[in-house]
């Protein structure tokens, strides 16, 4: 009878350990991921959020919103380029068009990733990561 108990104690702890580290065990690609959104977030609530707003929904017909991820997704090489050098062109987001201009960034180029994490999977969005290695590719071939 205590042979029983204790192997069934064993091998109740023996789940217990198999399943927390089951629940604690994110593979590397998730850990990024994670560390460059809730930088992100700091970022956009410092640099961003006062023209773009807290939600991403812009200001009226002067700032565009960050929650059209189409947009967002066909100018996913160019997004670095207007954080880190501004932007000046007229645009269109969610049929809207927008003739303001947005300032550059004294940002370095993992600030730009992780807060381009953090916009590209806000809002609505779900775009995935932008590594700090695709955003200097970005920078170097702004025009």
């Amino acid at each position: 009878m205590m042979f029983k108990r204790t192997a069934l104690i064993v091998l109740t702890a023996a789940f217990l350990v198999m399943g927390l580290a089951l629940v604690s065990c994110q593979d590397e690609k998730q850990l990024t991921f994670d560390r460059y959104y809730s930088s992100g977030s700091v970022i956009y609530q410092q640099h961003c959020q006062n023209c773009h707003g807290a939600k991403g929904e812009g200001l009226q017909s002067l700032i565009p919103p960050l929650n059209d991820s189409v947009y967002l997704k066909n100018n996913k090489a160019s997004l670095a380029c207007f954080v880190k050098f501004g932007f000046k062109e007229k645009i269109t987001v969610l049929n809207k068009t927008f003739e303001s201009s947005m300032p550059a960034n004294d940002l370095a180029p993992i600030e730009i990733a992780q807060v381009l994490t953090y916009v590209t999977n806000s809002f609505g969005n779900k775009i995935g990561t932008l590594d700090v290695d695709k955003v200097n590719s970005n920078l170097a071939a702004c025009k």
